[in-house]
């Protein structure tokens, strides 16, 4: 009788790691879709149905795979591309803000600040100053140009 529960145990274990497997295939597809499509409205209903699981198993699950809500990791990307259109320094931050697909300037300022420590303003305003031109001194250095016979040796040709 024992081996016959050890066989149905072993059998289990087998389709339960099967199902696991699936599940993070299934996980990794609404990640790279909330990747993709970070600026449209996305929910966890409509992730949740485009694999066919239900909203509370896919947000379950999405949390126990990579440690955040899918909400909080949709958010997260949108807040990463914000930082790069407030480098930018074309748009307003209202714009950024509709641009990454935040409804609300409010919750988009706010979850802005929770990640990043600063509000997006003064992000935009400390991204300015730190890429402002760097000195006469340090561009010439650098865009000098190097015939081959002048290049410094590499590390590997020192040792």
């Amino acid at each position: 009788m024992s081996v016959v529960h050890g066989t149905i145990r072993q059998v289990s274990s087998r389709t339960d790691e099967a199902q696991r497997l699936r599940d993070l295939a299934l996980l990794r597809r609404v990640r790279d879709r909330m990747d993709r499509e970070y600026a449209q409205p996305l929910d966890v209903e409509a992730l949740a149905r485009g694999v066919h699981m239900s909203a509370g198993h896919l947000s379950r699950e999405f949390r126990r795979a990579y440690g955040e809500s899918p909400y909080g990791y949709l958010m997260t990307r949108r807040i990463e591309r914000a930082m790069a259109l407030l480098r930018r320094g074309d748009l307003s931050v209202t714009e950024v803000c509709f641009a990454v697909g935040c409804a609300s300037l409010g919750t988009f300022s706010s979850r802005f600040t929770e990640l990043v420590g600063v509000p997006p303003s003064v992000y935009r305003a400390q991204m300015a100053e730190a890429t402002a031109e760097p000195p006469a001194c340090l561009s010439k250095q650098v865009t000098r140009p190097v015939r081959n016979r002048e290049a410094r040796p590499t590390t590997a040709e020192l040792a």
